[in-house]
């Protein structure tokens, strides 16, 4: 059962046009500490926006952290990373051993959360990562993607989350000061406004599938109409159950998934299943006017979620994920809002009849891709890697 939350302003930014700005005045703002969390920090135009602010909190005497995956920022040189370290910029790699030779499954346990906290007292969650949106290399820009800045009562679950995964990461790469650690502030949970939301994680351990729940339990209770963005697709049995359920007591179900292709395997893999949902009554619409990078859905324009966790093996068995479940009609519009212009302008509904005539050459890959897929999710998972069949 989700835990709701009073008192919360919480604010959605669409894009790093919105996010980077927001977030590059909370960080100049700071004055205690800085977390920030990300699966991608590119060394580009945002990438070292991003940097200059972190470097110019740390050299004022603000204690920043800055946790970044190991394989998602593979790319990020040790000299950029070494000017943030000069400034007193602590950084931190999760799970920095990407060795292509090693075939352990604890590899694929990335941390895919985007997270960002100012002072105990703002935070920053969503999708986006430190990455300019204009650049999209073969595709018209700028990506589609969310956040929301949060301020209230949801900070005494945000706040907690975000320095148990710092400790944990330097207790386990030794020799980093993890000892040395600042006392845990005392979050800023005086009441801000008046949205209902909560913070969800996805880990290993005691939280492994309470963001799919949240997202089943919504459907359920789904009365009117689901929308649901979501870049990388390939839901598992009782996800598509419960979509199909709700299609068939007359709910309108749509799904804006990625029209271009960026991994062909989850790609094809993912389209095996889209036969069923269109027989369903379940509306598909592609995106296809740039890079579509969006992790949020919208229920009956009151319940919503933004975050970074996509419906997928990946993000349900295996990363770190993180969202907000926003309960507020005035939210709720807004992103559906936002949702719908990406939908009318730049993606292709998917027609029944002319899905149903894909040739056989097409038809065969999408059923090996699928099988391919099922086979490594079960290599990879374990518990629930069963739902993905």
């Amino acid at each position: 059962m989700t835990d709701f939350v009073g008192g919360n302003n919480v604010t959605l930014l669409t894009g790093g046009t919105e996010y980077f700005p927001a977030l590059a005045a909370a960080c100049d703002a700071a004055c205690h500490e800085i977390h920030l969390e990300t699966y991608i920090f590119e060394d580009d135009v945002a990438g070292r926006r991003i940097a200059d602010v972190l470097a110019r909190a740390a050299r004022r005497g603000v204690a920043v952290h800055l946790l970044i995956d190991g394989f998602g920022s593979k790319d990020l040189s040790e000299a950029f990373l070494s000017g943030l370290r000069q400034s007193g910029v602590r950084v931190l790699k999760f799970r920095p051993d990407i060795s292509p030779w090693t075939l352990r499954r604890e590899r694929l346990r990335r941390m895919h959360r985007k997270i960002a906290i100012i002072d105990a007292h703002v935070a920053f969650v969503g999708g986006i990562n430190v990455i300019d949106d204009m650049h999209t290399p073969h595709q018209k820009p700028p990506r589609i993607d969310y956040a929301v800045r949060i301020e209230g009562p949801l900070l005494a679950a945000i706040y907690p989350a975000v320095k148990r995964l710092w400790t944990l990461v330097e207790f386990t790469q030794f020799g980093r000061d993890w000892h040395n650690l600042p006392a845990l502030q005392i979050a800023d949970a005086i009441r801000r406004g008046g949205q209902r939301a909560a913070f969800l994680v996805r880990d290993n351990l005691g939280h492994r599938s309470d963001i799919e729940e949240a997202y089943l339990a919504a459907i359920a209770g789904a009365r009117s109409e689901i929308l649901i963005a979501s870049a990388y697709f390939f839901p598992g049995l009782s996800f598509r159950r419960a979509l199909v359920d709700a299609a068939g007591r007359g709910v309108r179900v749509m799904l804006l998934l990625q029209g271009r292709v960026e991994y062909t395997l989850l790609r094809y893999a993912s389209r095996a299943l889209y036969g069923a949902f269109l027989d369903a009554g379940i509306e598909i619409h592609e995106y296809h006017k740039s890079f579509m990078h969006a992790k949020v859905a919208v229920i009956d324009c009151r319940w919503a979620t933004v975050g970074s966790s996509n419906i997928d093996p990946m993000s349900l068995l295996l990363a770190r994920e993180a969202n907000v479940v926003i309960d507020d009609t005035g939210f709720a519009r807004e992103l559906r809002l936002s949702l719908g212009q990406a939908m009318a302008n730049g993606a292709r509904p998917l027609q029944h009849a002319h899905w149903k005539q894909q040739p056989l050459p097409t038809r065969m890959m999408t059923w090996i891709c699928y099988e391919l897929v099922r086979f490594l999710t079960g290599w990879s998972s374990y518990g629930r890697a069963r739902e993905f069949r």
